[in-house]
């Protein structure tokens, strides 16, 4: 497979909130992000989530709250789910 990134991947692993509109709230943990998108971590996303979906995503944790952003599914495979984030 071409990789056809724009935007180096940085290793970041963080609990990320993604609100879907059918299936409400997930936890769930980032492997990596670049300015373009992030990858994380889900079992089955194949049984939940489908390209083109667009969700609504916020890290957790920090010690100030994150802003919300709206991000796109992209890709998934057995591990999780590729998201872009959404411009304005």
């Amino acid at each position: 497979m071409d990789n056809k990134r724009i935007s180096p991947r940085t290793p970041f692993k963080v609990r990320i909130r993604i609100e879907h509109p059918e299936h409400g709230e997930l936890l769930l943990q980032s492997r990596d992000i670049s300015d373009s998108g992030a990858y994380v971590l889900l079992e089955n996303p194949e049984s939940l989530l489908k390209i083109g979906d667009i969700v609504s995503g916020q890290v957790q944790g920090l010690p100030i709250e994150a802003p919300v952003v709206q991000m796109e599914v992209v890709r998934f495979d057995s591990q999780g789910i590729g998201l872009r984030f959404k411009r304005d």
